[in-house]
C-alpha cells in the first residue's frame, strides 16, 4: 500500500522519488523493532517456564545422601572385594521387586558377567554399585564396609561405570574425558583412547578439543560408546562397572577392545552385563540372573554344560522339533556359534 500509494504521489508530483525512498526505508526500520519486540515477549515467557522447572528441580533433595559418620576410602587402601548379601531392590511405586536375595561375590581381581533375558534387572544391579539407586533389602560391601557407610564422592572415585547408552555432556573430547580424573596427564589419556579404540578423536577437526555437542550429538554410537569405556578406565578405578559398553561397535573393532579391556580387567574388580557370546570371554565366571534372582553362577563352559536356560539364552533357537545342536568342543562354543 505504501509502496502503490507513493508511486502515485510521486506520478503527480506530490512527492519525490527521494522523499518515497527516505518514507520505505524508515518504516523498514520501524517494522524489525516491532516484531522483535512479539518474539521477545514469546521467549521470555518460554524462559520463565524453563526456569521454574529448573528451579524445581534444583529445589528436590537427593534421596541419596551421605549417613553422618560416613567414611572416605582411600583408592590404595582398597583390596575390591565386593559382595552383595541378600539384596533386594524395588522401585518406588512398583507393585514387585525388580531384584530377590541376591547373593553374590566378587573377588579381588576377579571378573563377572551377568547374563539375563531383557528386563531382569542386570542394569539395575550394576546401578547399586555407585548407589545410583539405593537398596531396597539387604546391603552391598566393599572390603565389609557397607557402600551406605561410604561417603558418596568416595564410592565414585572407585567405581568406574561405562554404560549401554552412554552419557556424554556439550564440552570438548578431553573435558568429557576427564570428568573423573581432571589432572589426568596427556599420556594417560593417550592410552585410554588406544585401549577403547578411540583414537579417531585426534583426528576431529579440533582434536581433543573438539566440542562434542549434547549427549556427543555429533558423534556416532560407537563413538559414544568407546568414549564413555576410555573415561571409565581412565579413572583408574578399584570397581569397573560395565554395561555391554560393546553393543554399537562392529565386530572387528569390538575384538580390538576386548582384546585390550582383558589386560585392565586383570587389576581391577569388574561386574560386566553381556549381551553378546563373544564378551563373555572376558569374564572369570558368569551369573544367570532371572526373575530376579542369580538362578546359576560358574564358569562359561560349566553353565553351557549343566544350566539349560543358559543355553537357551546364548544360542539360537532351534526349528521346532528338533534338539539343539551338541556342543563339540569343551568350552561349547560351536553351540554359541550355531
Amino acid at each position: 500500500m505504501v509502496l502503490v500509494a507513493g508511486a502515485a504521489a510521486a506520478a503527480r508530483g506530490a512527492l519525490t522519488i527521494g522523499e518515497l525512498v527516505a518514507f520505505v526505508s524508515l518504516q523498514l526500520m520501524l517494522i524489525w523493532p516491532v516484531q522483535s519486540l512479539g518474539w521477545i515477549i514469546a521467549n521470555g515467557q518460554e524462559a520463565a517456564t524453563a526456569a521454574d522447572r529448573i528451579q524445581e528441580v534444583l529445589d528436590t533433595p537427593p534421596q541419596i545422601v551421605d549417613a553422618p559418620d560416613a567414611l572416605a576410602l582411600p583408592r590404595e587402601a582398597v583390596v575390591g572385594r565386593l559382595r552383595f548379601e541378600r539384596v533386594s531392590f524395588r522401585y518406588p511405586g512398583a507393585s514387585a521387586p525388580v531384584l530377590r536375595e541376591i547373593d553374590l561375590t566378587i573377588e579381588p581381581g576377579e571378573t563377572v558377567a551377568l547374563v539375563g533375558a531383557t528386563g531382569c534387572g542386570k542394569s539395575t544391579l550394576l546401578s547399586l554399585v555407585p548407589r545410583l539407586h539405593e537398596v531396597t533389602g539387604g546391603r552391598i560391601t566393599l572390603d565389609g564396609h557397607d557402600l551406605r557407610d561410604l561417603r558418596l564422592d568416595s564410592l565414585r572415585r572407585l567405581v568406574g561405570m561405562a554404560f549401554e547408552e552412554p552419557t556424554l555432556f556439550s564440552m570438548s573430547v578431553r573435558e568429557n574425558l576427564t570428568l573423573g580424573r581432571p589432572d589426568a596427564g596427556d599420556d594417560e589419556v593417550r592410552a585410554a583412547l588406544a585401549l577403547a579404540q578411540a583414537e579417531f578423536a585426534y583426528d576431529l577437526p579440533w582434536g581433543l578439543a573438539t566440542r562434542v555437542g549434547e549427549q556427543g550429538l555429533s558423534l556416532s554410537g560407537g563413538q559414544r560408546q568407546r568414549l564413555a569405556l576410555a573415561r571409565a578406565v581412565l579413572g583408574r578405578p578399584a570397581l569397573l562397572v560395565l554395561d555391554d559398553p560393546l553393543s554399537a561397535l562392529d565386530v572387528h573393532t569390538e575384538a580390538l577392545v576386548e582384546a585390550a579391556l582383558r589386560r585392565v580387567l586383570r587389576g581391577s574388580t569388574a561386574l560386566l552385563v553381556v549381551h553378546r557370546p563373544s564378551t563373555i570371554a572376558l569374564a572369570d565366571r558368569v551369573a544367570l540372573l532371572a526373575g530376579g534372582r542369580i538362578t546359576a553362577i560358574g564358569r562359561h563352559s560349566e553353565l553351557l554344560a549343566t544350566v539349560p536356560a543358559y543355553r537357551a539364552l546364548l544360542a539360537a533357537d532351534p526349528p521346532s522339533g528338533e534338539p539343539p545342536p551338541a556342543a563339540s568342543t569343551p568350552d561349547g562354543w560351536d553351540l554359541v556359534r550355531s
